[in-house]
């Protein structure tokens, strides 16, 4: 490793607060409809909250530590770095926010403040307190009898000093989480008051005082890290105490509302016992990731026109039959362009059919009413084998996979946790079905979650196929899963930890040796992160021996492109727009110009970071299928490389920058592209009018 790492790699936690600012700028990015525009930041506001709850606090944590990131930064010199970014960021929130309100009022759609409010608006809004909310509502006086209240993570929660019976005392009102966000009020003007600004008003009714000397809003950031504990307890019981004790985690920031006083600031502080310097003021809602309640409807015209979720004309050529549409050809589904019930119905086939015998599934994130995880349960009502692999390690999704756990296994599923020490984060469903006097075995593979409802605004691939040696690989995955028996003679499917980092080595080599031989040597990977000091070495080294390397990162990448003697041929470019980059791609040129047949590809569920090559189960797919392989490679990675209205360029100084278009270049947007265009492996019988339409050139 050089010992100049500064000028080679992006220090983590900065490169994702980059990302970040790229997700604010499509909230100011006149391309996106005005209620989008608020989608956008208030998702950037949430990502915040979460980059605190784990990567900050993972810090603080390790602050007093001398252990340094791959650019030489100390735990407690990336606090300070982050501590001004993070400050840099809320202005540009705030800033944001207020461009938005003003854009919302020539829509026609006002956001009320205290101030804004006449009296006959406060009656009413007070009048709805008392009746349809007070019940709900818990003022508690801070006294010896009462003392400070533990306030969850992200609770909002106001605060007050009052007289009551000529006694001063401090107030403290913790709002619950299930109420509105948003109230309209009456009239034909659309018209709405945030929560906290009616209880703002309301406080004195609601603590029954004789004044309200001054008040405001707060809402803690807490650690949201889980403590396992020792190792041999039964993972079942110390998953669901480590839920129930995050929630008291330390706090490692606090939002306040802008015109609280300092006085109330003070007061918080010491009752959270917090001395940090992360406290922040901002507009109400101070929770402003709450903002996209304001996303109704009603408002079509200001949300993106909606598209038609195509259904693959494959399934529909045999009468919805998966098993026989699987048998004849693989097939990709891409996800939200083609439909999500692709995946549920696979399953819930599987389930009713008599002639399944077992169901093995991989659960990493799902829903609360999941229809793949209502299938397993039916399929093992109905005697047939189901095992299921749940990850409880799954960051904010454990309670929801203990629920699921817990039904599976009552309905007669094997209910397997996996190994601690690895998250099992491969997306792998096998279904064995005897067929005649044989037995024949059906996959489906992801590049995301098996998430219903991510699955309308995550890009993900879904890939289909019957094909054996597949199956005998996905089984001795699953086996390691259960069983612990490291996997021998393993043919296609590459997976960690065990073989990641070797094959991703052997490939790179190859392109390095193919170079040497003056054959195409390349690389094109895409993914969310790339952070693993290794791979970027290893690239590196491939682009000083004229390797070309196109990175498509969505969100943190550690690599510095384009700089001389270290990484000229290697590009950089992050697509952020209105789908959510999510699919993992890896294509290797193997000796031949890109787009082309033989170039190798993969698809994974795995991005280039030490957590998923050294401490996770993940899996690389081999991809040989001619039409499956010409749709990734000549439609979904082309359109990428060439997409030049939602990508930013990364520079050597680390920054991104939009190219400005000139009045002769052609916008060309991926995500526009997939919405009006076929795939090409799920076709079937359908006609397409022109086959050039849908294969790009690069």
């Amino acid at each position: 490793m050089n010992n100049n790492t500064k000028k080679r790699y992006i220090n983590r936690e900065l490169s994702w607060l980059k990302f970040n600012e790229r997700v604010l700028d499509q909230a100011v990015d006149n391309k996106n409809p005005l209620l989008e525009k608020i989608r956008f930041l208030s998702i950037g506001f949430t990502n915040l909250d979460e980059f605190f709850m784990v990567r900050v606090a993972g810090l603080f944590v390790q602050k007093k530590s001398q252990n340094k990131s791959i650019d030489g930064l100390t735990p407690l010199k990336q606090l300070n770095l982050i501590s001004i970014e993070t400050s840099r960021m809320i202005k540009q929130i705030k800033s944001i926010w207020a461009s938005l309100l003003d854009e919302l009022k020539q829509n026609k759609i006002h956001i009320e403040t205290e101030f804004s409010l006449s009296k006959t608006n406060k009656k009413y809004l007070q009048d709805y307190i008392s009746r349809s909310v007070f019940g709900t509502l818990t003022p508690i006086i801070i006294d010896p009898s009462h003392p400070f209240p533990f306030i969850p993570n992200k609770e909002t929660t106001l605060v007050c000093r009052l007289i009551n019976n000529k006694k001063k005392y401090y107030g403290i009102l913790r709002v619950p989480d299930g109420l509105e966000k948003f109230i309209r009020l009456p009239g034909k003007k659309n018209r709405f008051v945030s929560i906290e600004t009616i209880l703002m008003i309301s406080l004195k009714e609601i603590f029954q005082c004789d004044t309200i000397l001054d008040k405001g809003i707060f809402r803690p950031v807490r650690n949201s890290e889980l403590d396992l504990g020792e190792e041999g307890e039964d993972l079942f019981l110390v998953f669901q105490k480590a839920i129930a004790e995050r929630r008291r985690q330390e706090v490692i920031r606090i939002d306040f509302n802008e015109k609280i006083s300092s006085h109330l600031i003070t007061f918080i502080k010491k009752n959270l016992k917090y001395e940090n310097e992360n406290i922040y003021k901002l507009p109400i809602p101070i929770a402003l990731g709450t903002i996209d309640k304001l996303i109704l409807k009603e408002f079509k015209k200001l949300l993106y026109p909606k598209f038609k979720v195509r259904f693959p004309e494959r399934i529909k050529d045999f009468n919805n039959d998966y098993f026989k549409a699987i048998s004849k050809k693989d097939f990709i589904i891409h996800h939200p362009f083609e439909s999500f019930e692709v995946v549920t119905q696979f399953i819930e086939q599987a389930a009713d059919d008599p002639n399944v015998i077992s169901i093995k599934h991989t659960l990493y994130r799902t829903t609360d009413d999941s229809p793949i995880e209502q299938s397993l349960i039916n399929a093992a009502n109905k005697g047939k084998l189901v095992t299921v692999i749940i990850e409880l390690q799954a960051r904010f999704d454990e309670e929801r996979n203990l629920k699921w756990a817990r039904e599976l296994e009552l309905a007669g599923a094997q209910i397997i946790f996996g190994n601690i020490e690895l998250k099992t984060h491969a997306k792998i469903t096998l279904v064995t079905r005897k067929e005649r006097s044989k037995i024949k075995n059906y996959m489906h593979f992801g590049t995301g979650n098996y998430h219903p409802k991510n699955a309308t605004i995550y890009m993900d691939l879904s890939y289909f196929t019957c094909n054996e040696i597949l199956a005998k690989d996905s089984s001795k995955i699953f086996n390691y899963l259960t069983s612990y028996s490291v996997p021998k003679d393993i043919k296609k499917i590459t997976y960690t930890p065990i073989l990641g980092r070797e094959k991703f080595n052997e490939l790179i080599n190859k392109e390095i040796h193919h170079a040497s031989k003056n054959k195409p040597a390349g690389f094109i990977g895409k993914m969310n992160s790339l952070v693993d000091p290794q791979l970027i070495d290893l690239f590196y080294d491939a682009s000083l021996k004229n390797v070309k390397i196109d990175l498509i990162v969505r969100g943190i990448c550690s690599l510095i492109p384009g700089i001389d003697n270290l990484s000229k041929n290697i590009t950089v470019k992050s697509i952020i727009g209105r789908f959510l980059e999510h699919s993992r791609i890896y294509c290797f040129y193997n000796g031949y110009k890109f787009p082309h047949p033989k170039n190798k590809l993969y698809i994974s569920s795995a991005d280039l970071m030490q957590r998923n090559l050294d401490r996770r189960v993940e899996t690389f797919i081999p991809i040989e299928n001619e039409t499956v392989h010409e749709q990734i490679v000549n439609q979904i990675l082309v359109a990428n490389l060439i997409d030049n209205t939602n990508s930013w360029e990364m520079a050597e100084d680390g920054n991104y920058f939009k190219n400005k278009l000139s009045q002769k270049s052609k916008k060309f947007s991926s995500h526009n592209f997939f919405i009006k265009n076929p795939s090409l492996s799920g076709r079937g019988s359908a006609k397409l009018k022109s086959r050039a339409k849908v294969i790009l050139k690069i």
